[in-house]
């Protein structure tokens, strides 16, 4: 719902107003609802247009957030209600108003109870409460409001915006599938769906087989959160058949494609970089040193950065994926190199703002490489031609290919204690052999990257370079 935002008309800056919102979906649709929400001018400074916190905000009205998440969630809940009982261009606004009144008091709606949630209904709470009772993280959330919005979006074009959770059955889970994957077929045929929708992130291909089963796996614990919770007998996935459930949520990778040494350095040392390149470079390399996932590497500040006793720089943080079940921190050692790109952006890079899209990091990463001539052949498996496909390798570039050349580029410098014939595989004293400590690992690192080893003091100024 991208016009869905808070309508402020005064111009005073001190006293209280009663709040009022603006619903806006493509070009027919512009919508108002005046709430009973009673808000000080003052405590709306720390909020965007669209109701959320701004940036590094600590100390706000928490009864106000709570009391504007609400009334957004029942105008957005209001809304697609109607959109699936009628054309959006006809909602009038008292059908609007009615529509919200039965959501934030359903026990005035008729004097009865009200009727059984929709599908979206559910699902957005089951992902509102996933948020807030910490079963999943922001990265995750984020993902998931993306299968909600491909969901409405399918709902909408099928006239189905109503169905109940018992309502979506195997067939229909089925069309979904292969609406995931096609979508990018209905947004010609269906304009009006799409007029709301931000231009990158409308699909203008095929999506492929791993990510639709990556957003199915999504939907698919949502429905068995359902069946243990007793308001579903049965997921709908359980209905499909072993067979065709195995192929809907099978994922398949190829052998990871990494940069040699030399492709690394080649991209480090280019010296005719294009100034729309040069943010990109930068923030490529410095995730290569570390090797750590992109929504771990969005986070990264400089107060993530550190020193040890022994001059060594390095960055900590835990990492997203696995903070339900492991908090400790992860600690990487800053190579020679990295340090130059922490001095000069202090991780501040405003490419990182999009990674995926037609412009976002993971385009601007195929262009780098492209432009740096990492073209060597790599293979990988065409799901529609089920047969291998050679590329250039700047095709297939993305965030992921920091993770794997840092990895790759790491292990080829350790000996493998298991092949000298000491141990059994898996071996407990072969991990206590190699417990190495951040000083071991920093003259490993730099050794595998070709870099100088170096100390530097509390402010990250170099005190010594090439010797340890």
């Amino acid at each position: 719902m991208k016009g869905l935002s808070i309508f402020i008309r005064t111009t005073k800056k001190t006293g209280s107003i009663k709040l009022r919102f603006r619903l806006r979906d493509g070009r027919n649709v512009d919508l108002y609802h005046k709430s009973n929400i009673r808000a000080d001018l003052k405590d709306l400074t720390v909020f965007t247009p669209e109701g959320d916190l701004r940036p590094r905000v600590s100390v706000y009205n928490r009864e106000l957030k709570t009391l504007i998440d609400t009334e957004r969630l029942a105008i957005e809940r209001g809304y697609l209600n109607l959109c699936g009982k009628k054309d959006k261009a006809t909602i009038t606004q008292e059908e609007f108003e009615k529509a919200i009144e039965c959501e934030l008091y359903p026990e005035r709606n008729n004097n009865s109870v009200r009727q059984e949630s929709t599908l979206l209904e559910r699902f957005l709470q089951y992902i509102d409460d996933g948020v807030r009772d910490g079963l999943f993280q922001k990265a995750r959330f984020r993902h998931y409001k993306v299968v909600y919005r491909i969901l409405q979006r399918f709902l909408l074009i099928n006239r189905m915006s109503s169905i109940t959770t018992r309502q979506f059955t195997a067939d229909v889970l089925i069309d979904f599938r292969r609406f995931i994957i096609e979508e990018y077929l209905y947004v010609a045929k269906y304009p009006s769906v799409y007029d709301s929708v931000e231009t990158r992130k409308i699909p203008d291909a095929k999506r492929s087989q791993n990510t639709a089963a990556t957003k199915l796996k999504m939907i698919h614990t949502f429905f068995n959160d359902m069946v243990e919770r007793g308001e579903l007998d049965k997921s709908p996935f359980d209905l499909v058949g072993k067979q065709r459930k195995r192929v809907m949520m099978r994922e398949q990778y190829d052998e990871p494609v990494c940069l040699t040494l030399e492709e690394f350095e080649r991209i480090l040392e280019k010296d005719d970089m294009p100034q729309a390149l040069q943010e990109t470079r930068d923030c490529f390399l410095l995730q290569c040193a570390f090797g750590c996932r992109i929504s771990d590497f969005m986070r990264l500040s400089m107060k993530k950065v550190d020193v040890n006793e022994d001059g060594i720089p390095y960055i900590h943080y835990v990492a997203l994926k696995t903070v339900k079940n492991d908090h400790e921190e992860k600690s990487t050692p800053i190579m020679r190199y990295a340090l130059d790109i922490i001095k000069k952006w202090e991780f501040r890079f405003p490419i990182l703002k999009y990674v995926s899209g037609k412009s976002g990091y993971n385009a601007k990463i195929k262009q780098l490489l492209k432009y740096c001539g990492i073209d060597r052949l790599v293979t990988y498996f065409d799901p529609e031609t089920n047969d291998n496909k050679r590329v250039p390798l700047y095709e297939v570039g993305s965030s992921k290919l920091c993770r794997k050349t840092f990895v790759d580029l790491i292990n080829k410098m350790q000996i493998n204690m298991y092949l000298g014939g000491l141990h059994k595989e898996g071996s407990d004293a072969v991990k206590r052999y190699t417990n190495i400590g951040l000083k071991e690992r920093f003259i490993l690192y730099s050794v595998a990257f070709n870099q100088p080893v170096y100390t530097v003091d509390k402010e990250l100024n170099i005190i010594k370079e090439g010797e340890m």
